[in-house]
């Protein structure tokens, strides 16, 4: 296996496929670098040189107890992309990956950043509070919390429905599918996955998506059942001057699988700067 050592001792897991330019791909929770299994060997076959790695607590990295917190996994994202000497990266992340990219960024700045890709991702805020109503209430991610304690196997089973739509009516549900996602959250462990839940809903990352200076393409669907796209993918469009908006109609959280296809051609069309079918570019936060 292909690790590296963060300057706190953690050691992280990661996937360096292909040649070409770098694609940096920053997983979702409770998942790892598998879930992009779909998008690695696809651009790795484009020309394409690329990344996942599995978040401190999750897969196959080291399950600490101390430093589950976005600021650090924005810190290992950085020390990954220092040590492979990543220039001209396209970082690409879904949900919580999204809030590690935006970090990364608010931390690190864009000097070895091409362009950033938003995927059903949870910045700015997925809170509700009085500044933004469009959010969850705190009472769904302590039932998340709650349930991840109590009984995690099951919880994970359980979350795929609504994570790739398979609970709506004439859904394929996929049992593999289901079955990877299990096995993937429960590689990991319990403390860092539940530190982790207050990371992607509670922080604030305004402050980062201004920060972001590069080309962004944010892509969402408009049926996502875990990051609604309200107080998410178009809050996020409205802050991150001159995003390219992409809304899949139906679209479920867990798009780049349930959609891998579609989101690989959007993608691949964002990365070669030829226009994403369907989208709009968006006015600056300025301007809206």
């Amino acid at each position: 296996m292909s690790v590296f050592t963060t300057a706190d001792g953690t050691r992280i897991f990661y996937k360096d496929w292909g040649q070409g330019q770098p694609i940096v791909f920053s997983h979702g929770w409770p998942l790892t670098a598998d879930a992009w299994d779909g998008q690695l060997d696809f651009f790795g076959r484009q020309g394409f040189r690329v990344i996942a790695h599995d978040r401190r607590s999750h897969g196959r990295s080291d399950q600490t107890w101390d430093g589950n917190d976005m600021d650090s996994y924005a810190d290992d994202l950085a020390a990954l992309i220092d040590m492979l000497d990543l220039r001209d990266a396209v970082l690409v992340g879904h949900s919580t990956g999204g809030g590690e990219v935006a970090r990364y960024v608010g931390r690190h700045g864009t000097a070895r950043v091409a362009k950033v890709v938003l995927v059903g991702a949870v910045p700015p805020l997925m809170l509700k509070t009085k500044e933004n109503p469009a959010g969850l209430p705190i009472e769904v991610f302590d039932a998340i919390r709650q349930g991840t304690y109590d009984n995690r196997a099951q919880f994970f089973r359980d979350l795929t429905l609504p994570f790739y739509g398979y609970n709506r009516e004439g859904a394929a549900i996929s049992e593999g599918v289901r079955d990877s996602f299990w096995l993937q959250g429960m590689m990991g462990g319990i403390k860092g996955q539940i530190d982790c839940i207050r990371e992607f809903s509670e922080v604030d990352y305004t402050a980062d998506l201004k920060r972001i200076d590069v080309p962004v393409l944010i892509v969402h669907g408009d049926d996502d059942q875990i990051v609604p796209i309200g107080a998410s993918g178009h809050m996020a469009a409205r802050i991150v001057p001159g995003a390219i908006l992409k809304i899949y109609k139906g679209g479920d959280h867990g798009l780049p699988t349930t959609h891998q296809d579609a989101f690989n051609a959007d993608l691949s069309a964002f990365l070669r700067d030829e226009p994403v079918e369907g989208a709009q570019q968006q006015r600056s936060h300025e301007d809206a």
